[in-house]
């Protein structure tokens, strides 16, 4: 018989064909459990951090297909079977890492299979908000309707595959609730929060604020700039994107566009703000907490994962309504405030990668071990894992 030790343990992601913050804790869980195989739809090994290149990747039948790994979007719908495909056998813990497709691997009768939530698929259930300023024309929308009310129904029926489910924040815990009918435990994401220590003693109060982001529409870029010219303020905007050149046309003589920067000069920018602005909603943001690790408040829109991370009066402050307006009110206010640096990097520390490690470790191995004991652990009956350093402040 298995012991919880012996027991074949394999990790489950959506495709890695990119960089993103999944893919970021996906390194992370590959240090926690280094002897599991990673199964995934597609793998371009050009596109993604280096690292991966010595994992142990194993890929669908969709690796084979041609411009795939380039431009998947094409082929939503075979995704689904992509990872029905994958067999999962030999295994006995399954952890899939999810924002749509990789929770519908199916696994043995006796395996315990371990969902950790990015979100249920956006595009699927919010689909105005996902595309709100993208150029889907209604023809467009008329064709994938069908398209996205089948999906809907498979998300769920696939939820019943998963025997329990964590969620990276409050909000995501909510929607898996309120689409899949279930309970989820919560686990933040890891963020490396120690290379801002240093900075902290150097840091001044260099009279700008700062954003760092992808350039794309969703991000809300828009409101920062907006808030930002009307109050004649500098900003500096890390990052890239396809929306630079809109972003570009309504910025200011205050606003500066850096691009991509390495690490080192991201938190250099980063750490003499008088404030990070965050205008997006988000499942969780990681950007906000390096921001607060490097002891700057943090101006974030009222919803989200910032809920979960943002103190008011204490780390940063919300705004509420995403309009330009609301949002310079309340820059007006954090800039006139003192903020004590050291006490936003404590809390920012409380989100570590290795908080991450340890509640991610009792999850799987309380499971694991309840799966060898012969405990009933389907549909999330079982009981949750130990999360007694689980972070609630900020949650509204």
């Amino acid at each position: 018989m298995k012991t919880v030790e012996t027991m074949r343990f394999a990790i489950v992601h959506d495709y890695l064909n990119q960089m993103g913050g999944a893919e970021r804790v996906l390194m992370v869980l590959h240090d926690l459990f280094p002897d599991a195989p990673i199964f995934t739809s597609i793998y371009e090994p050009t596109l993604v951090d280096p690292a991966f290149h010595t994992m142990d990747i194993r890929t669908s039948f969709m690796q084979r297909l041609p411009l795939v790994h380039r431009h998947h979007q094409p082929f939503l719908p075979v995704f689904p079977f992509a990872f029905e495909s994958l067999d999962l056998s030999k295994y006995d813990v399954v952890l899939s890492m999810s924002s749509a497709w990789s929770k519908a691997v199916l696994t043995r009768p006796d395996a315990v299979h371990l969902n950790y939530c990015l979100t249920p698929m956006r595009f699927a259930w919010a689909f105005d908000d996902y595309v709100r300023d993208e150029p889907v024309s209604r023809w467009q929308r008329a064709i994938l309707a069908p398209v996205l009310s089948w999906l809907r129904h498979w998300d769920v029926k696939t939820s019943n595959r998963v025997d329990e489910f964590s969620a990276i924040s409050t909000v995501v815990q909510q929607r898996i609730n309120k689409y899949y009918r279930r309970d989820a435990s919560i686990i933040y994401p890891p963020v490396d929060t120690t290379p801002f220590a240093p900075l902290r003693a150097t840091a001044r109060d260099g009279g700008y604020f700062v954003v760092a982001s992808r350039l794309i529409p969703y991000k809300r870029i828009d409101l920062a700039i907006g808030a930002c010219n009307q109050l004649r303020m500098p900003l500096k905007i890390l990052g890239e994107g396809r929306d630079r050149a809109r972003l570009e046309a309504l910025a200011g003589p205050t606003i500066e566009f850096l691009g991509w920067v390495n690490e080192a000069e991201k938190r250099s920018v980063i750490a003499n703000a008088t404030a990070f602005i965050f205008p997006a909603e988000e499942d969780f943001g990681i950007a906000p907490v390096e921001a607060m690790a490097a002891g700057r408040p943090v101006v974030a829109f009222s919803a989200g994962g910032a809920l979960d991370t943002v103190i008011p009066g204490k780390t940063g402050a919300f705004f509420r309504d995403a309009r330009p307006d609301a949002l310079a009110s309340v820059l007006s206010e954090v800039g006139r405030q003192s903020w004590d640096g050291d006490a936003i990097a404590a809390h920012a520390a409380r989100f570590d990668t290795e908080t991450f490690k340890a509640q991610m470790g009792a999850w799987v191995a309380c499971a694991a071990s309840r799966a060898h004991d012969g405990t009933p652990v389907r549909r999330g009956d079982g009981p949750h894992p130990p999360n007694a350093d689980r972070i609630t402040h900020g949650v509204s």
